[in-house]
């Protein structure tokens, strides 16, 4: 580890050593230098203390960022008439999911998030089409939206289910045999696909997500937690009991 790094952490865990630092002439701050130096290839632990302080601020710092962020975006988080909403809707915890339907772990997610809001069966479950893995990723959110917008929020659903499960890729061809699969109308779907309304809906949440800092699927919002990143049933049911018990 360079000891800059470390001294980054040193300074940020001890201000009042910052601001002796500044009144230091050129040759006092380099024999400070070596004599911190030597200090530490002597008790190479005290590295990890430092590093260990200087990440638990950041972290404190970003949990109060995600608070003020959730705090400010409220409505479009959990509230847009736009995203489909499951799960229970009275529940007295809400759980927004940032997904992708060609993310590999959005898939590997699905499943363990399904079976958390059965068994609990008092979570509000939020849908956020959240496209970016590309052509094929903005393809289904298209038809998934064209497919709520047309059919309703049962067949919107059922369109998720399946384009999530989906084997093999996304084309329109593909698409236009799961539309009639799922007994819609392909050309409708396929036309409905186009409306301006649907990428509005995807604009609005890539627009959230910049706001949100979110870069990557899955994302979780679960009440006043962001878990940025696929997580195990455990620990998602860790994080909802960890809610409920500080609400």
């Amino acid at each position: 580890m360079r000891l800059s790094l470390f001294a980054a952490a040193l300074l940020a865990a001890s201000p009042v050593l910052a601001d002796g630092l500044t009144d230091m002439t050129d040759a006092e701050r380099a024999a400070f230098r070596e004599e911190v130096k030597a200090y530490l290839l002597e008790n190479p632990d005290v590295i990890i203390e430092a590093m260990t302080v200087l990440q638990q601020r950041e972290d404190a710092a970003a949990a109060d960022r995600d608070l003020q962020m959730l705090a400010d975006n409220k409505d479009s988080i959990f509230n847009s008439a736009a995203d489909w909403v499951g799960g229970n809707p009275q529940g007295d915890i809400t759980l927004v999911e940032f997904m992708d339907y060609r993310c590999g772990y959005c898939r590997k997610a699905y499943e363990e998030v399904e079976e958390l809001v059965k068994s609990d069966g008092n979570i509000r479950f939020v849908m956020k089409e959240f496209p970016i893995l590309g052509e094929q990723s903005l393809l289904s959110s298209q038809f998934a939206l064209a497919v709520k917008m047309l059919y309703g929020e049962e067949a919107y659903k059922a369109a998720h289910d399946a384009l999530i499960t989906l084997r093999g890729d996304a084309t329109p061809e593909t698409l236009a045999t799961l539309a009639t699969q799922l007994g819609h109308d392909p050309a409708a779907v396929s036309a409905k696909m186009a409306d301006p309304a649907v990428m509005d809906v995807i604009k609005a949440n890539h627009e959230l997500a910049t706001t949100m800092e979110i870069n990557g699927t899955p994302t979780f919002v679960i009440d006043q937690t962001m878990v940025r990143g696929y997580v195990p049933l455990d620990g998602m049911r860790q994080i909802v009991d960890g809610q409920r018990k500080d609400g």
